[in-house]
């Protein structure tokens, strides 16, 4: 039998597990640290990261992938990714908003004649 004896404490074993994982990418943290007042939908009243913005529900995945390939390759600059996302944001929540707006009326329409119609097919 061969024992195998470790020197080295958990400290240690942590310290360089954390030295070997991989850092975050400078463009990665500056999406992240830079954050924009979008007024509509969930974000309303709250600062939010680029980051995050490019993560919501607002932005396709492709959307993404496409500005982050630009933003990485230095096409984009930072303060354009942000307009763009924003942009996204403001137009996604404000036709969704349409959209419910349209079915708030066509169901309130049929509520309406509802009753009507219901009469006119007893008599």
């Amino acid at each position: 039998l061969i024992a195998v004896k470790t020197s080295k404490d958990t400290t240690t074993a942590a310290r360089e597990k954390e030295a070997h994982s991989p850092r975050e990418e400078p463009w990665e943290t500056a999406l992240k640290t830079t954050t924009v007042d979008v007024e509509v939908g969930e974000f309303r009243g709250h600062k939010v990261s680029v980051w995050d913005l490019l993560h919501s529900k607002y932005i396709p995945e492709e959307t993404r992938k496409e500005l982050l390939e630009l933003y990485q390759a230095g096409e984009l600059t930072l303060d354009q990714v942000r307009t763009v996302v924003s942009t996204v944001v403001t137009k996604a929540e404000a036709a969704s908003a349409e959209q419910l707006e349209t079915l708030s009326d066509a169901s309130a329409e049929s509520a309406a004649a509802g009753p009507e119609h219901s009469q006119l097919q007893e008599d």
